[in-house]
């Protein structure tokens, strides 16, 4: 059972919500005095929008213990009413037309993590990613870390962009890869260059660590998982630093792990068993790449958001590197590539 002050707090916002009367019913326009009558009662500091009648600006109202304090914009006014029948709002004479709370009514100072959209709502979180990338592979082998991925990034199932870079190098040492909406992995890389750019500022000779990078986007995917709107991503970091190679995955809602060889998306399906065949930790350069190729391979032919134009980048102990995008080989004449489509004859056309 909720203590009764909390119970009365939730049935109160329950109402103004609910409340018909409350909101079409409110009088076009009525004197500040006091508390609006809509929230008169209400203990939780919750937005009330408002709007002077000659100026238009927006202010919002809220409770302080006894106390409303009127924000006229940006800027708080240093005026305050007291809660009473006689009591009229600072500035008088001026009248408010006074609206229904909206129906995103949040406690003011917590916006739950959200941005604000224009007009002062918060903007809404992603229910999905909207243009998307598929996989991403990675493996260790003997000098470092190899990191591969198509370009295309889909918006549903129409193929929109195709020279979509899905892999960056965050530092000297350390590469990320990512899978899913492509905006939110922009938003990613924004955060990643604020930490190389303070290791560059504070110019002490040390660089953040590929397993650091891995700790770090472990801790935000979480935090933004936490708050209802996460990152729609899933990532491959890799790196290598003092001798030791490093590759591990984080996900959107923050699970976190490490591996010799991973993949995400459709390649956690259909990459993964060709690289468990084929891996071993003594591979050569050349031989890891092939080994990343073939799976690429695979993905174009068996999954409708993959694409045959690839990117591929590695870490070692000389530095990190990215490619330029580039098309790989197919092969269409495998018998289940030339069977007729519903075993028809012809082009399968009626």
């Amino acid at each position: 059972l909720l203590p009764p002050a909390r119970a009365r707090d939730r049935q109160l916002r329950q109402d103004l919500l609910s409340d018909r009367r409350v909101r079409h019913r409110a009088p076009p326009c009525v004197e500040l005095q006091g508390p609006p009558p809509a929230i008169q009662q209400r203990r939780s500091r919750y937005h009330v929008l408002t709007r002077f009648g000659d100026d238009a600006e927006p202010i919002s109202i809220r409770q302080s213990s006894k106390s409303w304090a009127v924000k006229i914009g940006r800027h708080l006014s240093n005026s305050t009413t007291t809660a009473g029948p006689d009591s009229r709002a600072s500035n008088d004479g001026s009248r408010a037309a006074l609206h229904s709370p909206p129906r995103d009514v949040l406690p003011l100072g917590d916006l739950g993590g959200r941005q604000r959209a224009r007009g002062g709502r918060p903007a809404p979180a992603h229910v999905a990613a909207d243009r998307a990338g598929t996989s991403v592979l990675g493996i260790k082998y003997r000098d470092g870390v190899m990191l591969a991925a198509d370009t295309l990034c889909s918006y549903g199932t129409l193929a929109m962009f195709k020279d979509a870079k899905r892999l960056t190098t965050v530092g000297d040492n350390t590469l990320v890869g990512a899978g899913g909406e492509y905006s939110d992995f922009q938003k990613i890389q924004h955060m990643l260059e604020d930490i190389t750019g303070d290791d560059r500022n504070y110019d002490d000779g040390y660089n953040h660590s590929p397993s650091e990078i891995y700790h770090y986007l472990r801790a935000v995917m979480y935090q933004r998982r936490n708050k209802m709107n996460p990152l729609w991503n899933n990532l491959l970091i890799g790196g290598f630093k003092d001798g030791e190679a490093f590759l591990g995955s984080v996900d959107m809602i923050g699970t976190a792990f490490t591996d010799d060889f991973l993949a995400t998306g459709f390649g956690a399906h259909l990459a993964l068993p060709i690289l468990r065949k084929r891996w071993h930790p003594d591979m050569e350069e050349g031989e890891a790449r092939e080994l990343l190729e073939d799976c690429l391979r695979v993905l174009f032919y068996r999954d409708c958001r993959a694409l045959n134009k690839v990117q591929v980048a590695k870490a070692t102990a000389e530095g990190t590197i990215v490619s330029d995008p580039y098309t790989i080989s197919t092969n269409w004449s495998s018998a289940s590539f030339m069977q007729n489509a519903g075993n028809l004859q012809g082009d399968g056309g009626w």
